[in-house]
């Protein structure tokens, strides 16, 4: 009898890499949503658009204005290390424009960025 052996899986779970990007507000007030969930092989370039973002400033929240959008920015890598950003649409810019485009392109089926 030939014996068959399974390939050996890890005990651990791979790091959860996920960006998820709601705007909200807008004349009409409707909500779009997206979310990227890229394969541990694309994680590095995913983790530096993540880190290039500036979480802790709060300069970067300014909330005022009617009509406007509001984005909500919250990347999960792994189990650990949990962020999120509320800002006005104003404040999309420079690194946090770069990770908005980049989650949805990959709805968009661009699936790296």
């Amino acid at each position: 009898m030939k014996e068959t052996r399974s390939p050996e899986r890890s005990t651990e779970p791979s790091p959860t890499l996920v960006v998820a990007v709601t705007r909200t507000g807008g004349f009409a007030g409707l909500t779009k949503q997206w979310r990227a969930e890229p394969r541990e092989d694309e994680a590095s370039v995913w983790i530096s658009l993540i880190s290039r973002c500036p979480w802790d400033d709060p300069a970067e929240r300014d909330m005022r204005g009617a009509d406007r959008f509001q984005w909500n920015i919250r990347a999960q890598c792994g189990d650990e290390d949990d962020r999120e950003a509320e800002l006005a649409d104003s404040a999309v810019t420079g690194p946090w424009r770069e990770l908005v485009d980049a989650v949805r392109d990959w709805n968009d089926g661009a699936k790296a960025p």
